[in-house]
């Protein structure tokens, strides 16, 4: 059951499941969450995907990313998944959702519904090396720099959502 995605509509209408892989190997739409955890200095905790992932491995990230499991609520998700990957546990806060398709390495495609979720922690991760082989905290004008240098070394999603979601950010103020 891990191993599924919930595969939905463009309404983020449940439509069926399907085994991880097979529905990015098939580009099918299901959901997602994606959290973006800062500090009280303003810098975003980002995490370097281990290496031997399905696909995006070794590249950084927003703090961490997955998908529901069947019959589990998105918020709950978030939070499971921060402990999992990132040994973390703090107050999530959505903020909003986005539709997006995108080509990935190995052949993949990342079809998603992904649901943003923002936080505030000033603690270091007990990461799971499994699933993340680094991390660091990284101020807003040095992560946007080193994207502009360096966008090979950031996940696609990342790179799609991180401007959206700082300028969300400084709308809610």
């Amino acid at each position: 059951m891990k191993d599924e995605v919930i595969l939905v509509n463009e309404q983020d209408e449940q439509i069926g499941l399907m085994p991880k892989l097979e529905a990015h190997e098939k580009g099918l739409l299901h959901r997602a969450f994606s959290v973006f955890l800062f500090n009280t200095q303003g810098q975003l905790l980002l995490q370097q995907r281990a290496f031997g992932k399905y696909h995006s491995e070794g590249l950084w990230s927003n703090t961490c990313c997955s998908h529901p499991m069947p019959e589990e609520e998105i918020h709950s998700a978030a939070h499971r998944r921060l402990m999992e990957e990132m040994g973390l546990k703090t107050e999530l806060h959505f903020l909003y959702s986005f539709l997006y398709k995108a080509s990935l390495d190995k052949g993949l495609t990342e079809h998603e519904i992904d649901h943003i979720f923002v936080g505030t922690t000033d603690e270091s991760p007990n990461i799971n090396t499994d699933e993340v082989a680094a991390w660091k905290y990284i101020s807003i004008d040095e992560l946007l720099t080193d994207i502009e240098l360096h966008p090979e070394l950031y996940t696609i999603w990342f790179k799609m959502e991180v401007k959206n979601v700082l300028d969300k950010i400084k709308q809610s103020i």
